[in-house]
């Protein structure tokens, strides 16, 4: 298959991931709105890149657009995108500008009788389900840490100009002006493989959470409560409303198990919990659970961590 990558300027670990999925279906052509890292992109096996004639943006319209400039260039069988908040916008401008189908937070693909067929958990992760895009391209938003990111080292990608006509409401938006986040260290919420959330139970003190994510080297969450509470950043929430989540450990702490939380952790591997209340939901999908007091039990977990 002939596959399309759409991609930033700045590539993250999602991107990356991203590339080794479409590797997975075919050949791959990468669209990189803005000013691509070829050296990057060679490593990570992309032998063509197609570059918009646009301002660098992230704005789902204006990629869109992008998007489908790049299709009516390449003719992709499948389009591959990060499952992000801007990247499920626009896979779903993309599929309607095309009049295609789209999956977003695609956990595992493949090919059978020359079509496309995408995994995703739903339900809480109690149902696999697999989606079969029968009106093509395939347009995929794939879940960061679905896939492992792997070099395959190639030679320098041939880079293309392309242009592109924006549409009506790529226009309508202006950015008058961005402010970037404090940096903080630890990965981003939605790509970390170990994620420590907090909720009601902290108190509103996330010192412990905070310190047993920075041991394990992983992000800090918190559920809705917490963060209307003014307790974190609205940013760290997780759940319906916040961010989706998928990584290889998940830790919660002082979390009851509300659906509007335990929704967001579909793609959790593997699940520890620590709560007073025995009769807390969240134990009924926990791997392993601890009955305590939180902050009696996280300083012996943290302490035994950090080898001291």
């Amino acid at each position: 298959m002939n596959v399309l990558v759409v991609l930033p300027s700045v590539l993250t670990v999602p991107h990356l991931e991203v590339i080794a999925a479409a590797r997975t279906l075919g050949s791959v052509t990468a669209l990189v709105v803005g000013d691509p890292d070829l050296a990057m992109l060679a490593r990570h096996g992309v032998p063509r890149v197609l570059v918009p004639e646009m301002p660098p943006t992230t704005e789902p319209a204006a990629v869109a657009d992008a998007a489908v400039a790049a299709v009516e260039a390449s003719r992709p069988d499948a389009v591959l995108l990060v499952s992000s908040f801007a990247g499920k916008a626009v896979a779903g401008r993309l599929a309607v500008l095309l009049d295609c189908g789209a999956v977003t937070d695609v956990t595992g693909l493949r090919v059978e009788d020359g079509v496309v067929v995408a995994s995703k958990p739903v339900l809480q992760g109690s149902w696999a389900t697999e989606c079969a895009v029968t009106r093509g391209p395939a347009v995929i938003a794939v879940r960061p840490t679905a896939f492992e990111a792997r070099e395959e080292p190639g030679g320098t990608p041939e880079v293309v100009t392309l242009p592109v006509t924006p549409g009506a409401a790529a226009r309508a938006v202006t950015v008058e002006a961005r402010e970037a986040r404090p940096a903080s260290g630890r990965p981003p919420l939605e790509e970390a493989r170990v994620v420590v959330a907090g909720g009601r139970g902290t108190d509103g003190d996330f010192t412990l959470v905070e310190e047993l994510a920075d041991a394990l080297g992983g992000a800090v969450g918190a559920t809705r409560v917490a963060t209307d509470e003014g307790w974190i950043d609205h940013a760290a929430q997780i759940g319906q409303t916040g961010v989706t989540i998928s990584p290889r450990l998940y830790v919660g702490l002082g979390i009851s198990g509300a659906i509007h939380h335990t929704a967001a952790l579909q793609g959790a591997e593997t699940i520890v919990v620590v709560n007073s209340d025995p009769d807390a939901r969240i134990f009924g999908m926990a791997d392993f659970g601890v009955v305590g007091d939180l902050r009696e039990v996280l300083p012996t977990a943290i302490a035994a961590l950090r080898g001291t």
